[in-house]
């Protein structure tokens, strides 16, 4: 009997190294990373708006709307609780996703009416303040793309054979991605003019 018991423990112990559990462990912690990378760099963005927020409310004193637009798209981004459970959650990462496209928009027209504006161009803060967002902006779309990437690995490993009869035991669920709202926007390049010839 012991001589049984002992080769059928070796059997499940043999049959568990090959069915992902191990990968799904480490796939959903490189999710986890990577996720926390995307959030620290939309806050590094948000810590970014009431510098500039500041910089040009006195010399765009007429165009609040604009102004008011970007304080309230930064404070619905801050309103959302980033914790890491959201990536578990495909209905609040799309209020989450909805939220910082908000923002993004907000500070897109924002650069959009700065070219109305040569006195603040040439000021040497919001210079500094633009190359800074900017800068941000490109730490987001690689934090982003790493945290695809890694979603996409993790999802493409729960679901096939035979790792998915192990997330359906341990009832592990394919997580949410970034989307794309208007798939043809994506097809044309954005104009990007800061007034720097």
């Amino acid at each position: 009997m012991r001589k049984l018991w002992t080769a059928f423990l070796i059997l499940v112990l043999a049959s568990l190294a090959g069915c992902g559990y191990n990968d799904m462990q480490r796939g959903d912690e490189q999710i986890k990373a990577a996720w926390s990378e995307v959030l620290n760099q939309y806050q590094r963005r948000a810590d970014l708006i009431p510098n500039l927020y500041n910089t040009v409310k006195g010399i765009m004193a007429q165009e609040q709307q604009i102004l008011i637009g970007v304080t309230e798209a930064r404070a619905k981004v801050g309103s959302i609780q980033a914790t890491p459970e959201l990536i578990n959650d495909p209905a609040a990462f799309r209020k989450f996703q909805e939220a910082q496209a908000g923002l993004t928009g907000a500070l897109s027209r924002l650069m959009v009416v700065v070219e109305n504006y040569p006195q603040l161009k040439s000021d040497r803060n919001f210079s500094e303040l633009q190359a800074e967002l900017a800068g941000t902006e490109n730490r987001i779309a690689v934090a982003r793309n790493r945290y695809i990437k890694a979603v996409q690995e993790y999802n493409t490993l729960i679901r096939t054979f035979p790792n998915n009869l192990t997330a359906m035991i341990f009832s592990y669920q394919t997580k949410p991605n970034f989307t794309v709202e208007d798939e043809k926007a994506i097809a044309k390049p954005p104009t990007v003019d800061f007034g720097k010839k």
